[in-house]
C-alpha cells in the first residue's frame, strides 16, 4: 500500500504540469471524482426515484438559453484550438507537449482548461432528462460518455495542457457546435420537427469524430513521437470503445428500424391493409 501511496503521489504531484496547478477544479482528482459520482448516481438513481411522481418540469426557456450557450463556447473552443496552434505550426503527425511559457503554448493550456469546464457544464444534458422525465434517453451510452470526457479532459488539462492530444478538443468542439444547434432547434417546440431531418446524421458525425480521434492518436504508438505512449493508447482505447458504442446505436435505432419500417410496409401492401387504412382515416 505504501508503494502505490508513493506511486499516486509522485504521479500527481511530480509529473503534473506546474502551469495548471492552481487552476480551477484542477489542483487534484478529489472535487472531480465527487462531482462525476454525483452525477451517475443522481442519473442512473436518485433522480428518477425524486421524478417518480412528479410531473415532467416545463424547461423549454432553460434548454434554449442553455444550448444556445453551448453553442456559442464550442465555437470560442473551435476558434482558440485552431489559432493556439492546429492552423499554425502544430505537426498532424506528432506533436509533443510544449511545458514552456510560451503565449502561444499558454493560449492553448486556457483552451484546455475552458474545454474542462464545459465538459462539466454538459452534464447538465443528463439532469435536464431526469427532470423532463425522459429516461429513455438516459443510456448506458450516454451516461458513459458525459461522465468519461470530464476525466479525459482533467487529465489532459493537469498534465498534457497542449500537443497531440488536444486535436481531441477540437473536433469534439466542431461537433458540439452542430449537435447543440440542433438541440436548441429541438428545444423550441414541435414546430420546428420539419427543419430536424438531420438527427441521425449527427450519430454519423459522431463515429466519423472518434474515427479520427482513433487514427490520430494510434499512430502516436509507432511513429517515434515524443508524446506519452500510455496517453496515446489511452485516448485510442478510449476512442475504439465510443466508435462501437455508438456504432451499436446507431444500427440499431436507424439501420434495423429503417428495415423494420420497409419490412412491415411490404406486409401491408402485399396483405392489401393500406388502401383499407387510408379508407379508415378519410370516414
Amino acid at each position: 500500500m505504501s508503494g502505490i501511496v508513493e506511486w499516486y503521489k509522485d504521479l500527481m504531484y511530480n509529473r503534473n504540469d506546474p502551469r495548471t496547478n492552481d487552476w480551477f477544479l484542477v489542483s487534484g482528482p478529489g472535487p472531480l471524482l465527487m462531482i462525476v459520482v454525483s452525477y451517475v448516481y443522481f442519473s442512473i438513481s436518485a433522480g428518477p426515484r425524486y421524478m417518480r411522481d412528479k410531473k415532467p418540469y416545463d424547461l423549454r426557456n432553460v434548454m434554449i438559453v442553455y444550448n444556445f450557450s453551448q453553442v456559442l463556447a464550442s465555437m470560442y473552443l473551435v476558434y482558440e484550438g485552431l489559432n493556439s496552434g492546429w492552423l499554425g505550426d502544430y505537426n498532424f503527425y506528432c506533436q509533443p507537449v510544449d511545458y514552456s511559457n510560451d503565449p502561444q503554448a499558454l493560449r492553448m493550456c486556457r483552451a484546455v482548461h475552458v474545454y474542462f469546464l464545459c465538459k462539466l457544464v454538459e452534464l447538465l444534458d443528463t439532469v435536464f432528462f431526469v427532470l423532463r422525465k425522459k429516461n429513455r434517453q438516459i443510456s448506458g451510452l450516454h451516461v458513459y460518455h458525459h461522465g468519461m470526457m470530464p476525466i479525459c479532459a482533467w487529465i489532459g488539462c493537469r498534465f498534457l495542457p497542449n500537443g497531440h492530444g488536444t486535436l481531441l478538443g477540437v473536433i469534439n468542439a466542431f461537433i458540439h457546435v452542430i449537435m447543440y444547434t440542433y438541440y436548441m432547434l429541438s428545444s423550441m417546440g414541435p414546430h420546428m420537427n420539419k427543419y430536424l431531418w438531420w438527427k441521425r446524421h449527427l450519430t454519423s458525425l459522431q463515429l466519423i469524430q472518434f474515427s479520427i480521434i482513433f487514427a490520430h492518436n494510434a499512430q502516436v504508438l509507432f511513429n517515434g513521437c515524443d508524446y506519452p505512449k500510455v496517453i496515446a493508447f489511452l485516448l485510442s482505447l478510449n476512442a475504439a470503445i465510443f466508435i462501437y458504442m455508438f456504432g451499436s446505436f446507431y444500427v440499431e435505432n436507424y439501420t434495423k428500424a429503417d428495415r423494420r419500417a420497409k419490412a412491415k410496409e411490404s406486409d401491408g401492401l402485399s396483405n392489401g391493409t393500406s388502401g383499407v387504412t387510408v379508407d379508415k382515416k378519410a370516414e
